[in-house]
């Protein structure tokens, strides 16, 4: 019985389990880091002329997602040829706006560049070491796709 199961492909579902095991393992105890903290999103040129003939288009998420300690400095960029208002602040053409976050919480901000005029920032504690972690993996990760 042992030789017709690994011939109808047990020892392939026994290493990808045992590889998904692994890495579930790696995620949830593994410390949470990012290469930058900045969460990057561009304004890209023409949205305005775009949005003044008509178009409805979404150039940035209506809730952007962040991460205390990970990925906690949204910076936005406004490649546009007119101003562009998040927040308190009047980003030019061609500048770009850091705005770093201390502490978890929901943000609501004034956002020209949405057709709402409205942008929500979700700042999520930093992830602890065993479920959390994996969790959050898992979100990012489903996010990519």
């Amino acid at each position: 019985m042992h030789k017709r199961w690994l011939r109808n492909g047990g020892l392939l579902l026994l290493v990808c389990g045992l590889a998904a095991l692994a890495w579930a393992a790696w995620a949830a105890f593994s410390p949470v880091t990012a290469a930058s903290r900045d969460a990057l999103f561009e304004i890209p040129a023409g949205t305005w002329a775009r949005r003044m003939a008509g178009d409805k288009i979404e150039i940035l998420p209506d809730t952007i997602r962040l991460t205390l300690g990970v990925n906690d400095v949204l910076l936005l960029k406004n490649l546009d040829d007119v101003p562009q208002v998040f927040g308190p602040a009047l980003i030019m053409p061609g500048q770009s706006f850091r705005l770093p976050f201390e502490q978890a919480s929901t943000y609501s901000f004034a956002c020209t560049a949405h057709a709402s005029g409205q942008m929500n920032v979700i700042v999520d504690p930093h992830p602890e070491r065993g479920w959390p972690a994996l969790r959050w993996r898992l979100r990012r990760l489903a996010s990519a796709v």
